[in-house]
Parts: structure tokens; C-alpha cells; sequence
């Protein structure tokens, strides 16, 4: 007993969601010493969702590994390539795949959508209490789960709020511009320079939304643009809500030029999106490239001026903020960290 005790209390010490996956692997392999556990995330839309894994430990490996974070999404596996793992997830019970080795697939929830499974390799079938145990971590890992979501995550769309973002930040400017650290055999992230960018949307003349239609529906439009935003971007890059109609997405690409095309996808999305009851509205995006040495308020502030500098020449319309530049249209006060360059 005090052996699981151990296991649930570092599984539950840890803020990273990253952590929190290989840390759920390893409890189980050494609670239960199967050949293998797995946990397999589902990812992107419902009409193409894939699996994602997120942590592989094997019974003599010391480390889990994953798929790169940053792994071309087209490369993964369809959800409908492992039924097995589809079945535990609609019946909401463990599935039983007879073999050599034997697997038992878990589905793995979250309050708000299906997250994934976990999927155990053993000599023999799991017994009852093999099978209960598991059952009972995974709900303290889903509860757990929801912890995080209510402390990281805006209540009404379920995007990442704004106290998560300096953390994230640091870690995503930390990584490298190529990551080719899938373990050999498996699928391998394209290998391209690309760099990280963060955009900051906001919505034209929203406070005419509130004062015309209330709040309620002011809500519903927030609602539905984090759904057009989820639609248009991809599974890793992150999309938050800083509050209001001020929206921030941090993410990854080849060129200042693809990052446009992301973000003009988006504006495109929005403006022929039929909101109820408004009908259209607009949006406004301001963007950069991270700059070594960057803090977060440093780069919010470049892309924060794009889009200060959109709204007030047409809105509905992005902006870079190093084409500004270029073009003179703001001047260059390039800062690394708080200090001027001179």
C-alpha cells in the first residue's frame, strides 16, 4: 500500500502536463510490471483525429520516450488504424486484445473531452485487482487532470489563460529549431529551420457586441472564435484567452511568411463565419518572431503594437510586426530581455 501512496503522491506533485505522462507510465509499470505501458493521446479535429503517444516505457527502460512534440501530423496514425483502443474509448470500459502479449487498453478521460488510453502489454491477462488499481489511478489522474484545468485553463472557452503563458513561453523558446529525437524505428519530425512566433488577436469594435446584443451572446462569440481558432491552428501550438476579446497564440514555423498565412487563415475563418444573432465580425492580429534573449512581456509588446498599429489603419487585417519595420511604419525599438540596444 504505502508503495502506491508513493506513486499517487508524485504523480500528483507535478504542474507539467508533459511530467505528468511518463510519471502516470512509470507508477504503472512499477505497481503492476508489465512488458510495456503506453499512453496514446488523440489529436486534431473529430474528422481527423490521430494518436499521439505521449509516453512508451518498456520493463527494462529507465526513461519513457514519445513522439517529438513538434511530429508532422500527417504522420501519425489514424484513430481507426487501432480499433481496439476506439472501442475502450466509446464503451468507456478496459478492452482486452488476446495475444502475445496480452494488452489491456484504458480509456483515459478528461471533464471536458476524451484524452486518450493507456495501454498495458503483459505475459497474462490483468487479474481483478490488477484491473481495479489501474481504474482507481486513473480516476485520481483524471481528477488531478481537472485540477489543472480549472487553475490553467478560461473558464468559458477552455483555452490556456494568462498565468500559464510565461511559463510556457520560457519553454517553448528553450527547445531547439529541429528535434530529431524519435527513437529509431519510429516516425521522425521533418527537419526544416523554424522558428516561434506569437500573435495576439483581437476582436473590432466587440464592446458594440456587449452593448448591442449583452454579454450572453457577447460570451457565445468568444465561444465560437476559440472553436475557429482550435480549428485552424494545429494540436501543439498553444492558443490562450488574456481576457476580454484579446486573444494570444504561441507557435511554430518555417518563415515570418507562414506564420502570416496561419494567422490570415484564421482572419479569413472569422470573417465569413456567421455568428448568431451578430452575424460577422472581424478580427484584428498583430504577430512576431521570438528574438533570442526575449522576455514575454518584450515580445507581447512587439506583436501587441501590430496589432494596436492594425486596428487603427482598417482593422480586419494582420499584421507583422518586423514588416512594420521594414516598411516604416513603426520604429524599430528593439529590446533584448528589459535593456535597450543602443
Amino acid at each position: 500500500m504505502s508503495k502506491v501512496v508513493d506513486h499517487l503522491a508524485e504523480l500528483t506533485g507535478f504542474r507539467d502536463r508533459d511530467v505528468l505522462d511518463t510519471t502516470l507510465a512509470g507508477a504503472l509499470r512499477d505497481l503492476l510490471e508489465p512488458q510495456r505501458v503506453a499512453i496514446h493521446r488523440c489529436v486534431g479535429e473529430e474528422s481527423s483525429r490521430r494518436w499521439l503517444t505521449r509516453a512508451r516505457l518498456a520493463a527494462d527502460e529507465a526513461a519513457a520516450t514519445a513522439d517529438p512534440l513538434w511530429v508532422e501530423f500527417d504522420s501519425l496514425p489514424r484513430l481507426a488504424e487501432f480499433p481496439a483502443r476506439v472501442a475502450a474509448i466509446d464503451t468507456h470500459e478496459p478492452v482486452n486484445v488476446p495475444g502475445t502479449p496480452h494488452v489491456t487498453i484504458f480509456p483515459l478521460f478528461t471533464d471536458r473531452d476524451v484524452a486518450g488510453v493507456v495501454e498495458l502489454e503483459s505475459v497474462a491477462p490483468l487479474d481483478v485487482d490488477q484491473l481495479r488499481l489501474v481504474v482507481s489511478i486513473l480516476r485520481i489522474y483524471r481528477n488531478f487532470q481537472s485540477l489543472l484545468d480549472y487553475s490553467e485553463r478560461d473558464t468559458l472557452t477552455g483555452l490556456l489563460n494568462r498565468k500559464t503563458f510565461d511559463e510556457a513561453f520560457y519553454k517553448l523558446s528553450s527547445q531547439p529549431a529541429e528535434d530529431n529525437t524519435a527513437p529509431a524505428g519510429e516516425r521522425r519530425v521533418r527537419a526544416s529551420t523554424q522558428a516561434h512566433f506569437i500573435g495576439v488577436l483581437d476582436i473590432d469594435h466587440f464592446k458594440s457586441v456587449n452593448d448591442r446584443y449583452g454579454h450572453l451572446i457577447g460570451d457565445e462569440v468568444l465561444l465560437l472564435l476559440s472553436r475557429l481558432m482550435r480549428s485552424c491552428f494545429r494540436y501543439h501550438d498553444r492558443l490562450y484567452r488574456f481576457g476580454g476579446e484579446e486573444f494570444v497564440v504561441m507557435m511554430r514555423c518555417a518563415s515570418d511568411a507562414d506564420a502570416g498565412r496561419a494567422f490570415e487563415r484564421l482572419r479569413a475563418s472569422v470573417a465569413s463565419y456567421q455568428f448568431p444573432q451578430v452575424g460577422n465580425i472581424t478580427v484584428s492580429v498583430g504577430y512576431t518572431v521570438l528574438k533570442p534573449g526575449d522576455t514575454p512581456s518584450s515580445a507581447f509588446e512587439r506583436a501587441d503594437k501590430a496589432v494596436y498599429w492594425a486596428k487603427t489603419h482598417g482593422r480586419n487585417q494582420v499584421c507583422s510586426h518586423a514588416d512594420l519595420i521594414a516598411r516604416g511604419e513603426l520604429a524599430d525599438d528593439s529590446k533584448v530581455g528589459d535593456v535597450e540596444l543602443f
